[in-house]
C-alpha cells in the first residue's frame, strides 16, 4: 500500500490585494467614519446599509462573459439566481434600493452608506483590492440647490476629520458643458448617442472619435495643455520616446476643446465668459453653464466662497457615468513621495449628478446625485501630514502575582471598567512578571496594577505609569522623576481615583 502523501500546511499570507487592519489602523478610520457619519447627519441624511453582494445584473457596469465571468468584479454563478458579485462600489446597490423600495421610501431619498467595496483590479502600491468608501447622495431632486449642498457638506466634512481651509479645495464643473463642446465640433450626444445608432461604418467612427476625445481630455492634468492639443490631432512623444497616435481632429475642432479646458479665469464671472466661447451655440452647453452659475450663486449665499469652492472646467471625471454637475475634493498641501520628492497629495473625494442609474431599473427618469469619499486615502492623508499619531492608547493591565488570587485581580479590573476605563488582566504565565510588563509595553499600556501578598495585607497597590517610565527612558531628569515617580503606593479603596489622575496626566 502506496503511503499516503502529507498535505501541505496552508501558508499564512493575505491574498494578493488584500491587507490586514490592526489596532490604531482601525480605530481611527472607526473615529474618521463617526465623524463623517455626525456630519451627514447633521444636513438631514439617513444612514443605509445594503448588502455586501449584488446581482451582477443590478451592479450592470460589468457583465459576464464567456471568457472572464468575473472581469473587474469578484462574481460567482449560483445555481439557482444567475450571476452574483461583491459590490465596487455603493452607488450601484443604492441605484437599486432606491427602485426596490420606491413606493415607501420619502422622495427626495437622502442616505450615506459607509463600508468595504471590492475591485478584480490589479492591485499595486497603496492600490488595494478592496477598500472603505463613504458616501451621501439625494436620490429624487433634479434641483442645483441639491448638487450645491452636496459640495458644502463636503467642505464641512474635510474641516470636520481635520483637513483645515487652505488645505483643500472642492472643484466643481458640470458635464453637460462638455458635452456642448463635442456638440460644437460636431461630437454632441445629441447626434450621436450609441443607443440611436443604426450601425453603419460612419456612425461607429464618430463614436470612436468622441470617446478618444473624451479618453484624451481626461490626461489634460497629465500632460497639460500642449499635450493635449497634439493628442487630439495627429499625436505626441511620451516620456519614453514612443509615438502615440492622435484622435485626427483639425485644428478648428480641437481649439474648442484647449478652450475648454483652459477656460478657469481669475474669477467665476470671466470663466463662464470663456466657457459660453467654448459651447457656442451649443444648448445642451448653454444649460450647463446655467446649472453651474446657480450652483455657484447658492454656495456663495452660505459663505462657501473660491477659497473652499471653486469652478473649474478641468474637472472632468467619471465621462462615462455622470449627467450633469461633477465635484472633486482635492488636498492642496504637499507631502514627500518615497524618492523624497515633493508632490501634492490629490484627490480624496468625489461625485456628481447621475440620473440614469435608477431609471435602468424602473424605465423612468429618476435625478441623483452624490459624493463618495476615499476612507483610506483621506486616512493616508492625515498621517502624511502629521494629524494622525498611528498609535491608540491601549488598555490598563492588572498583572497576576498569585494565581490563587485571580478573584481579587478581576474585582479590579470591574471596577476600573464600570468607571469607564478600558482595562484587563494579564491571562498568560504569571510566572515570570518581567514578560507581564513586556506584554504592557506592547499593548501600549499606559497603567500597570500590582498587587503581591503583602500589599494585599496591607490594603495597598502599587500603580506602575508606563507612560511616565518611556518618558524617563527618553531623557527624563532625575529631579523630573522624583517630583513625577513613575511607581507609586496607593490605597487598595483609591485604585480607581488614581489610575484616572494617571490617565488624565498622560
Amino acid at each position: 500500500m502506496a503511503k499516503q502523501k502529507k498535505q501541505p500546511r496552508p501558508k499564512a499570507e493575505t491574498p494578493k490585494g488584500f491587507r490586514d487592519y490592526f489596532g490604531a489602523e482601525v480605530d481611527e478610520r472607526n473615529a474618521m467614519l463617526a465623524e463623517i457619519a455626525r456630519v451627514y447627519a447633521l444636513y438631514g441624511f439617513d444612514p443605509l446599509e445594503t448588502s455586501g453582494v449584488e446581482t451582477v445584473e443590478a451592479l450592470g457596469k460589468f457583465l459576464p462573459d464567456v471568457d472572464r465571468p468575473n472581469e473587474g468584479v469578484f462574481a460567482w454563478e449560483e445555481d439557482d439566481s444567475g450571476w452574483v458579485a461583491l459590490r465596487y462600489d455603493l452607488t450601484a446597490p443604492l441605484a437599486r434600493v432606491a427602485a426596490q423600495y420606491r413606493n415607501d421610501l420619502p422622495s427626495p431619498y437622502r442616505r450615506y452608506a459607509m463600508g468595504p467595496v471590492w475591485r478584480n483590479e490589479k492591485p499595486g502600491p497603496g492600490r488595494f483590492r478592496q477598500f472603505y468608501q463613504c458616501d451621501a447622495d439625494t436620490v429624487g431632486s433634479a434641483s442645483p440647490a441639491a448638487d450645491a449642498e452636496i459640495c458644502a457638506m463636503l467642505a464641512d466634512t474635510l474641516e470636520a476629520v481635520g483637513i483645515p481651509r487652505g488645505d483643500y479645495l472642492v472643484r466643481i464643473n458640470n458635464r453637460k458643458i462638455l458635452d456642448g463642446v463635442l456638440d460644437h465640433i460636431g461630437l454632441g450626444r445629441t447626434s450621436l448617442d450609441a443607443d440611436t445608432l443604426r450601425g453603419t461604418i460612419e456612425q461607429a467612427f464618430d463614436v470612436e472619435t468622441r470617446n478618444a476625445v473624451l479618453r484624451t481630455i481626461d490626461k489634460f492634468d497629465k500632460v497639460g495643455e500642449q499635450g493635449v492639443r497634439d493628442l487630439l490631432g495627429k499625436g505626441r512623444k511620451d516620456d519614453s520616446g514612443a509615438f502615440i497616435d492622435g484622435v485626427g481632429l483639425d485644428e478648428a475642432q480641437a481649439d474648442p476643446v484647449v478652450a475648454f479646458l483652459t477656460s478657469k479665469a481669475e474669477s467665476a464671472e470671466e470663466t463662464f465668459v470663456n466657457l459660453r466661447a467654448a459651447v457656442g451655440e451649443s444648448a445642451v452647453g448653454a444649460d450647463g453653464i446655467a446649472e453651474l452659475e446657480q450652483i455657484a450663486a447658492l454656495l456663495a449665499a452660505q459663505g462657501y466662497g473660491p477659497d473652499r469652492i471653486e469652478v473649474d472646467p478641468s474637472v472632468v471625471r467619471g465621462l462615462g457615468y455622470y449627467t450633469g454637475p461633477v465635484f472633486e475634493a482635492e488636498l492642496t498641501f504637499e507631502i514627500t513621495d518615497e524618492k523624497g520628492r515633493p508632490r501634492q497629495f490629490g484627490s480624496v473625494a468625489g461625485g456628481g449628478r447621475y440620473d440614469d442609474l435608477v431609471k435602468r431599473f424602473t424605465g423612468q427618469a429618476v435625478p441623483a446625485t452624490g459624493v463618495s469619499i476615499g476612507v483610506d486615502r483621506l486616512l493616508a492623508a492625515l498621517r502624511a501630514k502629521g494629524r494622525l499619531s498611528g498609535e491608540t492608547r491601549g488598555p490598563v493591565v492588572v498583572t497576576v502575582m498569585d494565581r490563587d488570587r485571580m478573584a481579587d485581580y478581576q474585582a479590579m479590573v470591574g471596577e476600573l471598567r464600570s468607571a469607564g476605563i478600558r482595562a484587563e488582566v494579564y491571562l498568560g504565565n504569571p510566572k515570570n512578571f518581567g514578560n507581564q510588563l513586556k506584554y504592557a509595553d506592547k499593548r501600549a499600556s499606559p497603567v500597570a496594577v500590582i498587587q503581591g501578598g503583602d500589599e494585599a495585607e496591607r490594603g495597598v497597590v502599587q500603580l506602575k505609569d508606563l507612560v511616565l517610565g518611556a518618558k524617563l527612558a527618553e531623557g527624563l531628569t532625575r529631579e523630573e522623576w522624583a517630583e513625577q515617580p513613575a511607581q507609586v503606593e496607593i490605597s487598595r479603596a483609591d485604585l480607581v481615583a488614581e489610575v484616572q489622575k494617571m490617565l488624565d496626566r498622560d
